[in-house]
């Protein structure tokens, strides 16, 4: 059964960056893309950032582009969100998720429907 676990969430002022972590064991991690969402309390989850089994595309929601970088590390199977600029409308709890193995064909990388194995999740608050 896939794990993953994420870290790095925390209290940060607006402006404020934090980086975020998520590991992966019983995976073959290298061969699966994978995503970010985010869920606020009382609102559905939503999409954040993805990234392509190499590492090579991402993609962001429109809120977040030029403020985050998603990126991954194959050889220690970590997948990372840098946040900077950081607004109280990004306090949320962050998800990780496995996405669709390479060569699966395309799709949008924005729907939680394509996501399979999920963590349980970090917490981001962001005073103003």
């Amino acid at each position: 059964q896939v794990q993953l676990v994420e870290s790095g969430g925390g209290l940060v002022q607006a402006g404020g960056s934090l980086r975020l972590s998520c590991a992966a064991s019983r995976l073959p991690f290298s061969n699966y893309d994978m995503g970010w969402f985010r869920q606020a309390l009382g609102k559905e989850r939503e999409f954040v950032a993805a990234i392509t089994w190499s590492g090579s595309r991402t993609y962001y929601a429109e809120s977040v582009k030029g403020r985050f970088t998603i990126s991954r590390d194959n050889a220690k199977n970590t997948v990372f969100l840098q946040m900077n600029s950081l607004k109280p409308e990004d306090t949320a709890v962050y998800y990780c998720a496995v996405g669709r193995r390479k060569f699966s064909g395309s799709y949008s990388y924005q729907r939680t429907d394509e996501y399979d194995s999920w963590g349980r999740g970090t917490q981001v608050t962001v005073s103003s």
